[in-house]
């Protein structure tokens, strides 16, 4: 496979391998979880359809998919291990060489369910539709990549190329403008989003709107990112290339040009030096053309001394912003220079890479905004998207702003990333029955009991949330239903001994609870003889 990698604001590019990716991910599916189809049918993908949904563009790219041997081949391989990072790039590799349209759409779309955050695959789905002279779904393509990976500053730079290149006409100005906010409304604040602010600004400057530009980079003086003295070097040049009045809004312009005036009044020459400049005036006056809509050369240099002077005031305002932007970037600088692979990757990241996210986040929650907050725990989720503590973390931290963010987190992680980790499936139950939501916590252990159907910690976990229902048929039915459908006679032992627990403690019913473990008893001789020995 050639050089694709996933980026988040550089050009750094990787390799992808799938070495690495079973350390991470701890608990594994079982054959048959899979064979069962649960995994499959939680992720959305079960290969090829072999042609049975029609191109619904009418296009054939790719002729009659002469070899669909292969391809179930490469098909079978990602079913059987989904994690199987390597499994997917042969897939996606074979399917692009193809030229087959409809199976690379299968397989991208399959692979984006278990892999949204990379960034070069998106960019390759893009141009294979774009390839195929299908522009409106190339766009849509991006439309969706920059919707699951919103803070990748490549591909957004790419999205606007494209979109540019195709609506290059001034009838398109608006739209393409707002393409441009959005890309940096939602990746502006990307430590290495300096391009996207560079290219937005350029283009307002290539439609002739400077006053466009300007409003831009007064926001961008004030954003922390790596290259900030950079942008305040062109900022002066393009304060110094345009006049005032073109740049500043109306209110502001009339500000700094009522305080010039202010000033020069302030500083007005005596009268004896008054009376010689009038008299030198008149004479000027008197030699002057009779032209009375040319300029004197008097006029044109009071003017120019004007702008300069309002132009030097615009730069010395800003660069107080500039100064305080500067400090922000200083105490955030270490940080940023420990991010080695700020890109996805399957392969575990080193120990030090983790503890400088870990630090950083510190930092931040410590120091920064919520807005900063949060934009850097979706860098650090791109990088670490196989870290179930981060993920945990980053919930509990949002919990204190309302119930959409955490529900948010939990199901990008349980859906998406980390599917096959039981822990971060039963703090989404707790975090759910804690916000009142018994029917999503449930939902969510019913989830984890399918995935992995021997894993106690959620049977028990399901039990504790429904006594605390308050529904005591239910529990009963609950842990009939568990020690029925027990593997060994010593788990429904143990299920036996909760119940009967629960009959004494709980409903106050003694001869119940004998009677329960009496029948264990009965059941399972071997085990209670040891425990009673």
């Amino acid at each position: 496979m050639g050089d694709v990698g996933v980026s988040n604001g550089n050009n750094n590019y990787a390799l992808y391998s799938s070495s690495g990716y079973s350390n991470v991910m701890t608990h594994s599916l079982s054959k048959e979880t899979l064979n069962d189809g649960v995994y499959e049918d939680q992720m959305g993908f079960l290969g090829p359809n072999n042609g049975d949904d029609a191109n619904e563009d009418g296009h054939d790219a790719g002729g009659d998919r002469k070899d669909m041997t292969e391809l179930d081949k490469y098909w079978k391989a990602v079913r059987d291990t989904p994690q199987d990072f390597t499994g997917w790039t042969y897939l996606l590799q074979y399917v692009e060489q193809e030229n087959d349209l409809i199976a690379a759409r299968e397989a991208f779309d399959a692979f984006f369910k278990c892999y949204p955050y990379c960034y070069g695959y998106w960019k390759k789905y893009a141009d294979l539709e774009k390839k195929n002279i299908f522009i409106d779904r190339c766009q849509e393509v991006f439309e969706r990549g920059v919707a699951a990976i919103p803070l990748s500053v490549d591909l957004w730079q790419h999205y606007i190329s494209f979109f540019r290149t195709q609506y290059p006409g001034p009838e398109y100005e608006e739209k393409t403008r707002s393409l441009h906010e959005r890309s940096v409304q939602s990746a502006g604040l990307e430590f290495r989003s300096d391009r996207l602010w560079e290219i937005y600004i350029q283009y307002e400057i290539d439609c002739k709107k400077p006053r466009n530009a300007m409003e831009i980079y007064d926001r961008l003086i004030s954003t922390p990112t790596q290259l900030y003295s950079h942008h305040f070097e062109k900022f002066e040049e393009f304060v110094r290339d345009n006049l005032p009045k073109d740049i500043l809004s109306a209110e502001e312009f009339l500000v700094l040009r009522m305080e010039y005036l202010k000033n020069q009044k302030a500083s007005a020459p005596t009268s004896d030096d008054a009376s010689a400049e009038g008299e030198q005036n008149k004479k000027s006056a008197d030699s002057s053309s009779t032209n009375d809509d040319a300029k004197t050369e008097n006029d044109a240099k009071k003017e120019e001394e004007e702008a300069s002077a309002i132009r030097d005031k615009i730069i010395e305002l800003r660069r107080v912003k500039h100064k305080a932007n500067e400090e922000e970037v200083s105490r955030r600088w270490n940080f940023e220079e420990g991010i080695k692979r700020p890109y996805f990757h399957v392969k575990p990241l080193e120990r030090t890479q983790l503890k400088n996210w870990r630090d950083y986040l510190d930092f931040e929650v410590e120091n920064g905004s919520h807005e900063r907050v949060v934009i850097l725990y979706e860098r650090c989720l791109i990088a670490c998207a196989l870290y179930e503590d981060l993920w945990l973390r980053y919930a509990k931290y949002m919990e204190a702003f309302g119930e959409d963010g955490p529900r948010s987190v939990y199901d990008r992680a349980c859906s998406i990333h980390l599917p096959q980790k039981p822990n971060i499936h039963l703090a989404r139950a707790s975090y759910e029955e804690k916000s009142g939501n018994f029917s999503k916590a449930i939902e969510a252990l019913n989830f984890l009991e399918k995935m992995f159907p021997t894993y106690l910690p959620a049977k028990f976990r399901r039990l504790g949330l429904v006594r605390r229902t308050g529904k005591r048929e239910d529990v009963e039915a609950l842990f009939k239903k568990y020690i029925d459908a027990a593997t060994s006679p010593s788990i429904a032992s143990l299920y036996a001994i909760k119940l009967a627990r629960y009959r004494f403690k709980v409903c106050g019913d003694i001869e119940g609870s004998k009677r329960i473990l009496n029948t264990a008893i009965e059941n399972d001789k071997v085990r209670f003889r040891f425990m009673f020995d």
